[in-house]
């Protein structure tokens, strides 16, 4: 063995142990673990207009329409501001239910969230 070898082996072995941090343990299910949903405000429609998701998810809009447009619940639960293009808003829902929201700029942009 040549006298820098130890230390080379050793790098190697932090090197791999770094590769392998933060992953989960061989097994372990990810499934439980909170979701972030996407939904696009585009042609001046929500896409997808319906979205199910597991209770504890967040689900975040994104306006890629050129005139501002807002996330409004119909019972008054979340509210973004005018969200430019570009811009985006996340909620997190806790509770199963169906969640009704609109534009409040262009109330014919109409979807739901159902939560399980």
């Amino acid at each position: 063995m040549s006298p820098g070898q130890p230390m080379r082996n050793l790098f190697a072995a932090l090197a791999v142990s770094m590769l392998f941090a933060g992953l989960p343990a061989a097994g372990a299910v990810a499934a439980d673990a909170p979701q972030t949903n996407s939904i696009v405000m585009k042609n001046f429609d929500f896409s997808p207009m319906s979205l199910t998701i597991k209770a504890g998810s967040s689900v975040t809009w994104k306006n890629l329409d050129g005139e501002p447009h807002t996330v409004t619940s119909v019972d008054g639960l979340f509210r973004s501001g005018a969200l430019d293009q570009n811009d985006s808003y996340t909620f997190k829902f806790d509770k199963p239910g169906t969640y009704k929201y609109l534009c409040s700029i262009h109330p014919r942009m109409m979807a739901a969230i159902i939560v399980k």
